[in-house]
């Protein structure tokens, strides 16, 4: 089949089945075209958990393809990929957590939603880049001690703009924590006229040069409120697309050449489909993992 004859099929499979198709923002611009909802990825399993699909197509990475099934454990979930991985994700796991936990009984771990079930199920609260320093707040105004994991940079953005001081996890995602302040300074000198914007995932030395600081969709919102028409943007390519639908007359420059997570890009229509069409790489996760996971999601729900 050529592209069009696949996403026909695509499209009749869906129905077929059932299933709705998600897609985040940093995938191929494919993917994002042919998907019912795309978005960061707990907002996606969210919406999906209020769908009535009985199938859940997550084209993202594996942790993402989890925090559905966690949110929708009554659903199948798929994912087109299945050594699709999250470098960061995979810097952490309930060995070294629950090392990190007998030994700081009374620390209050706080786990970006960049992290495995497993992760997830010995943490006490999840947060995403959007209510994480909301949520960090709330147990520094409480006196707790807190370890955030696993995003060092994110932590780090954290206590250098609240001032507060705590425990952080030695991990980063590998696109966001290659940009180096260099490089930024560079495209800020080339394109005088633009404003450079960044992921917190980022080091804080180039989150120190940014006009705004967010999450993927908060810079999708920014970018689109803005009066400036040219943006340096500081994360992963697959944004550009979404900033460009929604803002035919705008420019936007990755501040880097290499922003591009092999990872997201490795799900093509092809994959999609046979997922689809076999309903193969079903996600299954341990029902005890499951449950604890899922409380600490709901505890992320109640704080933001």
């Amino acid at each position: 089949m050529n592209n069009i004859e696949m996403i026909e099929e695509i499209n009749r499979l869906k129905k077929e089945k059932n299933a709705v198709i998600l897609a985040h923002y940093y995938q191929n611009e494919e993917i994002q075209k042919i998907a019912d909802y795309v978005g960061d990825s707990l907002a996606l399993s969210q919406i999906a958990a209020n769908t009535k699909a009985s199938i859940i197509v997550f084209c993202g990475v594996h942790f993402m393809a989890e925090t559905a099934k966690i949110l929708s454990p009554d659903k199948k979930v798929l994912l087109p990929v299945m050594n699709a991985l999250c470098s960061m994700a995979d810097m952490i796991n309930e060995i070294s957590l629950g090392k990190y936990k007998k030994e700081n009984p009374d620390t209050v771990i706080v786990t970006y939603v960049n992290s495995t079930a497993r992760t997830k199920a010995l943490s006490d609260v999840c947060v995403t880049s959007s209510n994480a320093l909301k949520i960090i707040d709330y147990y520094m105004n409480k006196n707790k001690k807190i370890l955030y994991c696993p995003d060092l940079n994110l932590g780090k953005y954290a206590m250098d703009l609240k001032g507060y001081k705590f425990d952080v996890w030695n991990g980063f995602c590998s696109i966001h924590n290659d940009i180096d302040i260099k490089e930024v300074e560079k495209m800020k000198n080339k394109y005088k006229d633009a404003l450079f914007i960044a992921h917190p995932e980022c080091k804080l030395d180039v989150l120190k040069e940014a006009s705004f600081v967010g999450s993927t969709k908060e810079l999708i919102e920014y970018v689109t409120k803005s009066e400036c028409n040219k943006f340096i943007i500081g994360t992963e390519m697959g944004v550009i697309y979404e900033m460009k639908r929604r803002n035919p007359n705008k420019e936007f420059i990755p501040v880097s050449g290499n922003l591009k997570c092999k990872d997201m890009k490795m799900t093509g229509l092809k994959d999609l489909y046979n997922c689809l069409k076999n309903e193969t790489n079903e996600i299954i996760i341990d029902e005890d993992i499951l449950s604890k996971a899922r409380v600490c999601l709901d505890k992320m729900l109640e704080l933001s």
